[in-house]
């Protein structure tokens, strides 16, 4: 069996050189390192990280809980925290929570108990014990797409979209476009994104001069079925929307399925936007306008926020904010001549202003 002497020798190094090039515990020349992998290359050389996790008491493995993974955005986060682990010589444990705080706080215990050095975690609604088992136990945690402690002092490292901005964005975008009805598919209740997306909602009517109407505002619970019957709920109203908004991809799916078994078509009878942009969204007819998030972005910075707080334990928590992009297509009733292609597509104002506060809040 190769060995690290054996490594060092063909390398023409020191053992503890080869230990700094594989553990990243101290720079290295470029050329020196070359020289160590290519060694390593050659060799075949396997490194133990279970004898240096013994040692290290690090496992160089992170724990990620996300719901709904089959989800695209849930999936392209997933990528963006898997390239950067890759990059950073760490593996990953992926589990699934179901949106279920009891299954929630089985999967975090099982992925600490597999000794992960730290955890990224998209909560449920309702965190609280989650956050009891990773206090006490003092686990490195990231809060990933919700946040659990809005305030302006988290006690936790938190990385999500800007929603509200965006949403409000949207709803001008329909009022310039005449709608005085808008109605909106929320999300599931207690995630800091609905509460965000609804505020969000509510001062695009403020800011357009419209009233608040509470039979046009229905609760999809983030997932298509729901959506279905909100949206069902919507068009009974004695005055339905004339545009709807829904809060993330897959309600935009529901709520597309309810106007299709109404009869209605889009946007001649209803315009639509939704909160989440996905791959095929350009291929629908009319193609979807949409708010898109930069899934890939929140994954990496998820990844970067936890190794930065396991290298620096006691460093103030942030929360960090990543903009919105707002995608212009023909769903909103606007017709194609108008839409712009989407490299070059503007933004209303206000989710303008949303991403120009994207933003870093350290403290």
């Amino acid at each position: 069996m190769t060995t690290m002497v054996d490594v060092a020798r063909h390398a023409g190094v020191s053992v503890a050189t080869v230990s700094h090039v594989l553990n990243g515990t101290r720079p290295v020349r470029p050329a020196t390192r070359d020289a160590v992998l290519h060694a390593i290359d050659v060799l075949g050389y396997t490194h133990n990280t279970l004898a240096r996790s013994l040692v290290t008491a690090r496992t160089r493995s992170v724990g990620l809980a996300v719901s709904a993974i089959s989800n695209p955005y849930f999936t392209e986060i997933l990528q963006g925290v898997e390239s950067r682990a890759l990059e950073a010589g760490y593996s990953l444990l992926i589990a699934d929570p179901h949106d279920d705080p009891e299954h929630e706080l089985t999967v975090v215990r099982l992925l600490h108990e597999r000794r992960v050095d730290g955890l990224i975690v998209a909560p449920s609604a309702e965190p609280g014990a989650l956050v009891e088992y990773v206090t006490r136990r003092q686990v490195p945690v990231v809060f990933l797409d919700r946040l659990v402690d809005p305030g302006p002092e988290p006690a936790y490292d938190q990385v999500c979209a800007e929603s509200a901005g965006p949403v409000q964005g949207l709803v001008e975008h329909l009022a310039d476009r005449g709608h005085t009805r808008i109605g909106m598919v929320a999300g599931l209740p207690g995630l800091s994104t609905t509460h965000e997306r609804v505020a969000g909602y509510r001062a695009g009517l403020r800011a357009r001069g419209l009233p608040f109407a509470p039979e046009l505002l229905a609760g999809g619970n983030s997932e298509a079925e729901g959506a279905r019957r909100a949206t069902h709920h919507l068009l009974a109203a004695p005055e339905p929307p004339t545009a709807v908004i829904t809060a993330n991809n897959a309600m935009t799916i529901g709520t597309l399925q309810a106007l299709r078994d109404a009869g209605l078509r889009v946007p001649e009878d209803v315009a639509l936007a939704g909160f989440d942009d996905f791959e095929w969204a350009d291929l629908f007819s009319p193609s979807l306008t949409a708010v898109r998030q930069p899934s890939r972005d929140l994954g990496a910075t998820a990844l970067r926020l936890l190794l930065e707080r396991l290298e620096a334990p006691d460093r103030t928590p942030r929360t960090v904010r990543l903009p919105c992009t707002f995608v212009h297509r023909t769903s909103c009733g606007c017709p194609p001549e108008t839409v712009p292609p989407p490299s070059r597509a503007p933004r209303p104002a206000s989710a303008r202003s949303a991403a120009a506060r994207g933003k870093e809040t350290a403290q």
